[in-house]
Parts: C-alpha cells; structure tokens; sequence
C-alpha cells in the first residue's frame, strides 16, 4: 500500500510529493525544495518514517520541479530521471532561472533518459506506470498507479484548469491531446495529483474541465 506525502514548496507553490509502502523503499516526484526549511522538513520526514529513497522521478523539466535536484544528488546519491525528449530539448534548470528573471543559484543536475512509457518503475511492493503527456513540454510524463486509482500528473492537468503552454517546447493542442487520451481514459475514480494546487478526480475533469 502506498503512502503518499505532499510538500508544497518554493515560489511557485510546487506540490513534489514522497511516495512509500510498507518495505519503506520510496520515490521522490518533482523535488522542488528551495528554501532550507523546506530541506529541513523533507530530511525530517525521511529520517522519521525510516525511508530508503529508491528513484527521484521527474514529470517534465521546468526549475520549479527540479530547484531540489542538487540537494537530491548531495544528500541521497540520486539523479534526476526523465524522459529522452525532456532531456534532449529543454535547457538546464540555471539557464530557465535567468530567462526567468530569478536569482542564479541553481546548480545543475545532469537528468538520466531512464524514464520510457509503458515502462514501469518499481519500488519495494509497489509499482507505478509513466504515461506520455507531452504539450506543456516537449517529453512530459505522468505517473499512473492503477492499484491504488492516482495518477501524478505534473503541470499537464489541474483542478479545473490544464497547464500553460508558453514556455519552452509548449503546444495546447499537443497538451489537450495528451490529456485527453492519456488521462481521461483512466477509470472515473482515479485521483489526480496535480503539480500545483488542489487534488481532484477524472471523474471532476471530465465533467468540469473547460478546457477539455
């Protein structure tokens, strides 16, 4: 059974999320601590609930998914993964940080390409799937547990909203496609979280979604 913890972090009010079962053998998805507390409270709770960090996962490659990748690296040995596309068309998170107009203390992380849809990634007794959910970036993914009904969806599908397009490699058509034959074919009751803001459900979007 998978234990799902949420850290809302940085500037942009990121939701990186631990995933963990009951071997204590866990996941890391979108690791944007920036702030020290935000470090602190994440060593915190890995130390407290006794985990053993397995995989930092990536949905896509914008800094603020990512501004934790360095602190991953130096405190837990792990590297950024993400998809071939993501990797290959995106420019470093440093880079995104002074287009941006923000303080360039960003460290890079070299991403590994180990993230290929249809191939699942397994962690003690559990198991999750990455779909392919390109639009709000050239390569995003989404993470699928069908055991558990949730899917992680990144900045591709919100409550209520979908996610911008306008930055780097972005296209609204290729996001709603995405979305639509990617997500909203999972089961009704299948929960969404999203990489900023509020859960929600298939069932929710599919209904009340105006932009799909």
């Amino acid at each position: 059974m998978i234990t799902l913890k949420t850290f809302e972090v940085n500037y942009f009010a990121e939701n990186c999320y631990v995933l963990s079962d009951e071997t204590k053998e866990a996941v890391v998805i979108d690791c944007g601590l920036l702030q020290e507390g935000e470090m602190e409270a994440f060593k915190n709770y890995v130390e407290t609930q006794q985990l053993k960090l397995k995989h930092l996962l990536v949905t896509h490659l914008h800094l603020d998914h990512n501004f934790g990748n360095n602190f991953m690296k130096t405190h837990y040995g792990l590297s950024p993964e993400a998809s071939s596309l993501e990797v290959e068309q995106m420019p470093p998170i440093s880079q995104q940080a002074v287009q941006m107009g923000l303080p360039n203390k960003i460290i890079d992380v070299s991403p590994k390409t180990t993230l290929i849809p249809g191939k699942e990634i397994c962690f003690g007794n559990a198991k999750l799937m990455p779909l392919s959910t390109p639009g709000h970036t050239p390569g995003g993914i989404s993470f699928y547990c069908e055991a558990q009904h949730f899917v992680i969806s990144g900045d591709s599908l919100f409550c209520g909203s979908i996610g911008r397009t306008d930055l780097w490699g972005g296209d609204q058509e290729t996001l709603v496609k995405s979305i639509q034959t990617q997500l909203m074919t999972l089961p009704k009751e299948t929960i969404v979280y999203p990489g900023h803001g509020p859960e929600t459900t298939i069932e929710n979007e599919r209904t009340q979604n105006p932009y799909i």
